[in-house]
């Protein structure tokens, strides 16, 4: 696997770690060989590509802020 591919497959296993994303994206134990292709192939996408943790997206972050109830005084005002 190369190219966006190989970038695409790399982001949907990096929470996994380097050697299982190697694994899945057809790289065996070769950890090394991965990382090289993986930083070719962010080059190739004029994306840079440090390490396996540059393709984390974090979770978004939910902001609970108070509000105000609007209801109706009784069940009859509905």
């Amino acid at each position: 696997m190369t190219g966006p591919e190989l970038v695409d497959c790399a982001k949907a296993n990096a929470v996994a770690g380097a050697s299982i994303a190697a694994e899945r994206c057809g790289y065996g134990q070769d950890v090394a060989a991965f990382q090289s292709a993986l930083k070719s192939a962010g080059a190739e996408m004029a994306v840079d590509i440090e390490s396996l943790a540059d393709l984390v997206t974090p979770p978004p972050q939910v902001t609970v802020q108070g509000g105000k109830s609007i209801a109706p005084e009784t069940c009859s005002d509905l």
